[in-house]
């Protein structure tokens, strides 16, 4: 029986200032003025035409993703999360996130993000190095990113998360560390880490840059866990390390494969109906001048979920977090039994990919080490 699934907001924001050579996110290279009040009314057009599904949920996380929401005004988030409040029950300690480009903010719009309601910030520095920077085409340096989190800090945010990549063009394992021991000095409570990887339709697919060998790329992931271990920050998920308690809520709703609600030019839902006993998924308009265009209507898909799509998707999540997660989640979440996992699951215990437990779901080192197989196990 599908009940009590909990609620995420997603707020997406297309703009960038430019776009990266390896991003492959709904991002478009921004005008002169942002057509902010324009994009805010959509916004709120788009979540009053979707609230229905949402059957009364209180949200226990909003999260500002793009694109660079900072490059929105702190007065333009005001009104974005003052409109949702007014529709939506929120959590007593509902997480707010936003994220920041380094390029793009200082100590006065920080200040001004915290007093609209922001509560926590993930700050994309990428790497430490200007000559690593810029081969990622990344408009900030290395001054402006540690400026960025001096500044957060200084205007109150003790709860924000550090983006680092690895395995960037010609780093060595030397590069890769000297990032991780830059960045730790400001003892940040979370810090996403994750290998940069080529993806179809981005410029460093059309021309790849010089990547490190594989070895090397081992070498920087094993001993790079090792630094952060040593920092008190765990291991929870493949690419996200967090103090005890400052896992980030919006991102394991979605690891454990709770609902989230997705508004904005390309944005993406999840949303179950306990009604109907389904699994729904809607995507909105990607472009953001169709999305602005009042004649054309937000929503271009829907689909109701097969028990396998739900199987696969619920893995591809769970199987993320390094301690995985209970069958009961799996039962609760999907509406299923566990017996439509078979006989993928008995594989890959089999296989020692994931851990032989009748109570958990949960892959082994091994497994975590070749994730994308045992993933694929269970493709529709």
């Amino acid at each position: 029986m599908l009940k009590n699934i909990p609620l995420s907001l997603y707020i997406h924001i297309p703009w960038c200032i430019r776009k990266c050579p390896y991003c492959d996110f709904n991002s478009h290279a921004a005008s002169d003025e942002l057509p902010e009040d324009l994009y805010i009314e959509t916004l709120i057009k788009d979540l009053d035409q979707q609230i229905n599904l949402l059957e009364n949920r209180p949200l226990l996380s909003i999260f500002f993703g793009g694109g660079t929401p900072s490059l929105l005004t702190p007065k333009a988030i005001e009104r974005i999360l003052s409109q949702v409040g007014r529709r939506l029950e929120l959590t007593e300690n509902i997480e707010i996130t936003l994220e920041a480009n380094p390029g793009t903010v200082d100590e006065a719009r920080f200040a001004g993000l915290r007093s609209a309601g922001v509560n926590r910030l993930s700050i994309g520095l990428q790497s430490l190095q200007n000559e690593k920077l810029q081969a990622l085409g990344r408009i900030h340096n290395r001054d402006h990113a540690l400026r960025a989190i001096d500044s957060a800090m200084k205007a109150g945010f003790l709860n924000f998360n550090l983006d680092l990549m690895h395995g960037l063009p010609q780093q060595s394992l030397e590069d890769a560390l000297q990032d991780l021991h830059d960045a730790l000095q400001f003892k940040p409570p979370h810090l996403s880490w994750y290998q940069l990887t080529i993806e179809p339709n981005t410029f460093f697919h059309h021309q790849p840059p010089v990547l490190p060998e594989d070895e090397t790329l081992w070498e920087i992931q094993e001993k790079g866990k090792s630094v952060l271990q040593q920092a008190n920050l765990n291991q929870y998920e493949i690419s996200a390390y967090a103090e005890a308690g400052r896992e980030c809520i919006h991102n394991k709703n979605y690891w454990e494969f709770g609902d989230y609600l997705g508004i904005g030019a390309g944005a993406h839902s999840k949303i179950t109906d306990t009604q109907k006993q389904i699994i729904v998924r809607h995507s909105q308009l990607k472009n953001p001048r169709d999305y602005l265009d009042p004649k054309k209507k937000l929503t271009v898909s829907e689909n109701i979920l097969s028990e396998k799509d739900i199987c696969f998707e619920f893995m591809l999540n769970a199987l993320r977090l390094r301690q995985g997660v209970s069958l009961d989640l799996f039962i609760s979440r999907t509406g299923l039994n566990i017996k439509t996992l078979e006989p993928m699951l008995s594989f890959a215990k089999e296989k020692k990919l994931m851990v032989e437990d009748q109570n958990i779901l949960c892959a082994t080192e091994m497994g975590q080490r070749f994730l994308n197989d045992v993933i694929g196990l269970f493709l529709p």
